[in-house]
């Protein structure tokens, strides 16, 4: 298995190279030069468990010798908290996917946990050093500290958006005490930080000369562990109703969970139907409605994961929408770069996509989505996962059962959770255990030269 560039970038690399490398120098995503159908595998994989599934379809896709991979994932997935790692739970008339069982409570853990591992797997086999820039709307900055922290010969350097993420999803955070763990808090939004760190890494010199690295999801190997459960879930599922075929619905932000789902049924998982649930920052949803791509303000909701306006993995979905024409999307990524705008033309049967629909859930319906399920089955949702419920509803059928991704515990958001039923139900002793802990933070401005500065200050 080989990756390209989404932008057409001559070089092909193996997983190994492309794991460290994280986005292309030509500014473009990594993918594998062909997705595999694995079609006549559907029956031997039914009955697998967490990690001999995640060995089975990681091992199609990397470059790592087999015991090694197999032992990667054992580790990876040893400090879930759930023999199952990713249960699925029915509640009412769907099935939730619970990805919140890692060490940090957010489906982040699921791949972040695994890329930690494959980061230090090739550090040692190459005696390099790495450090890590990331930004962060919520959840991805614990789970990827989480997944290096300590770690002989790695740096991270978690930027977050100054104010606008939950108070515990800050402490999980700031309170770890790693030396080799810098947070910096940005005056701006998480778009800013997202554009401040795209923008170091296409300055080659600077990557190069820091051998910098990426944990956030324009890393190919995210996609991949996240593939894994959604083969899991839609198994489970269909064993347990005799249903032929599934349906997903994904609260998104940066289109990197979904676009799992996506490929997972590019490789023959029988998916009817991706249902995509943005909250009011509602870019893609509006682009799957309309095939307008349209950057607008970011609002500060109680979904802050999902507070995003330009959707980081997105350029990948484009690459396959527009007939995997790397010219096409570079053109057409330099016309939104300038714009703020594109639009693609909906297909013959009038749709945007056959397999994608969307909707968006606004702060009013979460709420009374948690207190509903509250409510009627004592089932506690995080407002992510609320979003996701909601935008699935009309979409709920029995021939094809819908199974709804809770993205966090909802502990992480606990004063949602009491707004939404009036009572303060969400704990969780991880999180407990940080309301006393010391902080360490940098506040910087949203400046991309004030953050290489502050990078070279601790390398």
């Amino acid at each position: 298995m080989q990756y390209i560039s989404t932008r057409g970038e001559n070089e092909r690399r193996g997983f190994q190279d492309a794991v460290m490398t994280g986005l292309a120098r030509d500014g473009g995503l990594l993918l594998p030069d062909v997705i595999p159908n694995v079609t006549d595998k559907l029956q031997a994989w039914k009955h697998l468990s967490y990690t001999d599934l995640a060995f089975e379809v990681m091992r199609l896709y990397t470059d790592i010798p087999e015991p090694e991979l197999r032992d990667l994932i054992t580790r990876s997935y040893s400090s879930f908290r759930h023999p199952d790692v990713t249960p699925v739970r029915s509640v009412g008339d769907i099935h939730i996917l619970e990805l919140f069982h890692g060490p940090t409570l957010a489906f982040k853990d699921v791949a972040l946990q695994f890329l930690g591992n494959a980061f230090e797997y090739v550090l040692k086999k190459t005696g390099q050093e790495m450090n890590i820039l990331a930004a962060t709307s919520g959840d991805t900055g614990s789970a990827a500290i989480d997944g290096v922290k300590g770690r002989e010969h790695i740096n991270i350097f978690v930027m977050h958006p100054h104010g606008r993420v939950s108070p515990l999803q800050e402490r999980q955070m700031t309170t770890v005490p790693d030396a080799n763990v810098f947070n910096i808090a940005v005056d701006g939004t998480f778009d800013d930080c997202q554009r401040i760190m795209k923008t170091i890494f296409s300055d080659l010199e600077f990557k190069d000369r820091y051998s910098l690295g990426t944990v956030n999801s324009i890393n190919w190997a995210r996609v991949l562990a996240q593939i894994v459960y959604y083969f899991f879930a839609a198994f489970r599922v269909m064993r347990l109703t005799g249903a032929k075929t599934v349906q997903f619905s994904i609260p998104t932000g940066n289109f990197g969970d979904i676009f799992a789902g996506y490929v997972a049924a590019k490789m023959g998982l029988p998916i009817s139907r991706l249902v995509l649930a943005t909250n009011e920052n509602d870019i893609l949803s509006r682009f799957f409605n309309t095939g307008v791509y349209s950057s607008d303000t970011v609002h500060a909701t109680i979904s802050p994961s999902m507070d995003i306006q330009v959707a980081s993995n997105f350029e990948r979905y484009l690459y396959y929408r527009l007939g995997a024409n790397p010219k096409t999307l570079s053109q057409v990524m330099k016309q939104f770069d300038t714009d703020k705008k594109i639009s693609v033309p909906p297909l013959a049967n009038g749709q945007i996509d056959d397999l994608i629909c969307a909707g968006a859930g606004n702060t009013v319906q979460t709420l009374a989505t948690i207190k509903e399920f509250q409510t009627r089955y004592g089932y506690l949702l995080d407002p992510h996962t609320a979003v996701g419920v909601h935008v699935a509803k009309p979409y709920v059928t029995k021939n094809s059962p819908m199974i709804c991704l809770a993205t966090a515990h909802p502990a992480k958001f606990s004063q949602a959770i009491q707004d939404a039923t009036g009572s303060d139900l969400a704990h969780h002793p991880i999180l407990e255990a940080l309301r006393d802990l010391p902080t360490r933070c940098a506040i910087l401005p949203a400046s991309e030269t004030e953050i290489r500065r502050h990078m070279e200050k601790n390398i």
